[in-house]
């Protein structure tokens, strides 16, 4: 049986849309029938050459995968739970199991021979997928999301959760203090979100260069939203006075990795600032290192999310408690929904469905 994907066939060229052979799932794998698979800045990159990766091609994207379970492989236990027909997401994170990162539950951290689905395992960017079976979590019927909901969930839904909860484990947040969440993109319209459940009662403000943007992070429950383009520190400090009593911030959320944009969140940390970045649009950042040392302020990186952090992202979706900005797409248009991934002129998240 043939299916069709949308494949790589080398670097810094548009994807061109094969009929291939549906995979036959392994002993310990799940053959899924993708419906939705989410549309991520860093599809955009891996086919542009950003990551240093070895793929062979021609290759499949695309890590964001909702679907369901088509067949499975002849050892996948039946303590999996899982049946033909059921709902499922593909956890991207695929370690190995064996180093010291992936014994701690941080699969997405692996130093071993682990990988992730869409950058190395072929993703998700065409009618079927296989995977390990201990890589699904099954959604229940009553969950009452949508493939198309759900696919975006397992990145954009997820990385800006593990990195709100490092902000949170700081204790800079709460009741008087003030959280940023920076890029108001696929993450940062969930990112939001997360400021104003995890935050403790702290003022969020949302920082975006498109008033387009900073419309959903309104709607997503931003106390404040700046505009950022073109200003300076000194005027992004006196806006932030004139909106919250303070010219400072506690915590940062950095969902672009755009150097100004990190610079100027550096810049705006108050004394035990804390700035964590899980986007990647840069290569590298300066920061004053007498800035950091003298107010003990702290940066880190926040990558994906584990196992556990995409299940509790997924139960607060099944609450009703997560909104999403989402853009259905067919898989023809998949290299202009691209294009417009790289001029950053998408709001939310553009998400492939299948039939």
């Amino acid at each position: 049986m043939d299916m069709r994907a949308a494949r790589m066939h080398g670097y810094k060229q548009p994807l061109h849309i094969d009929e291939v052979q549906v995979p036959v799932p392994g002993p310990d794998e799940v053959l899924v029938k993708v419906l939705a698979c989410g549309m991520c800045r860093s599809d955009y990159q891996l086919i542009d050459g950003y990551f240093p990766l070895d793929l062979t091609f021609p290759y499949i994207p695309g890590h964001e995968v909702a679907g369901e379970v088509a067949e499975l492989g002849s050892d996948v236990p039946g303590s999996t739970g899982l049946s033909e027909g059921d709902r499922v997401v593909v956890n991207p994170a695929w370690g190995d199991g064996t180093c010291r990162q992936c014994h701690e539950g941080n699969e997405q951290l692996c130093t071993g021979s682990g990988g992730w689905i869409g950058f190395g395992p072929p993703g998700g960017f065409a009618e079927y997928v296989t995977v390990p079976s201990r890589h699904l979590i099954r959604i229940d019927a009553d969950a009452g999301l949508e493939p198309h909901q759900l696919a975006p969930l397992v990145d954009a839904g997820l990385t800006p959760y593990r990195g709100m909860k490092k902000l949170r484990a700081t204790g800079r947040l709460g009741p008087g203090r003030t959280v940023v969440v920076s890029g108001i993109g696929g993450l940062g319209s969930y990112g939001v979100q997360y400021a104003k459940l995890l935050g403790d009662g702290a003022t969020v403000v949302a920082f975006a260069r498109s008033d387009d943007k900073l419309d959903v992070a309104r709607q997503n429950g931003a106390d404040h939203t700046i505009n950022t383009r073109g200003k300076t520190p000194d005027q992004m400090r006196a806006e932030l006075r004139e909106l919250t009593g303070r010219g400072e911030i506690d915590g940062a959320l950095d969902c672009s990795g755009a150097p100004q944009s990190l610079e100027l969140n550096a810049s705006l940390l108050g004394a035990e600032g804390a700035l964590v970045s899980v986007g990647l649009m840069g290569t590298s950042v300066e920061f004053p290192i007498f800035l950091f040392v003298s107010g003990e302020r702290t940066f880190s990186g926040s990558f994906w999310g584990n196992y556990n952090d995409l299940t509790e992202v997924l139960a607060l979706a099944a609450q009703g408690r997560v909104k999403h900005t989402v853009t259905p797409v067919g898989l023809d248009d998949i290299n202009d929904r691209l294009g417009a991934l790289g001029r950053g002129d998408v709001i939310g998240r553009q998400v492939v469905v299948f039939d």
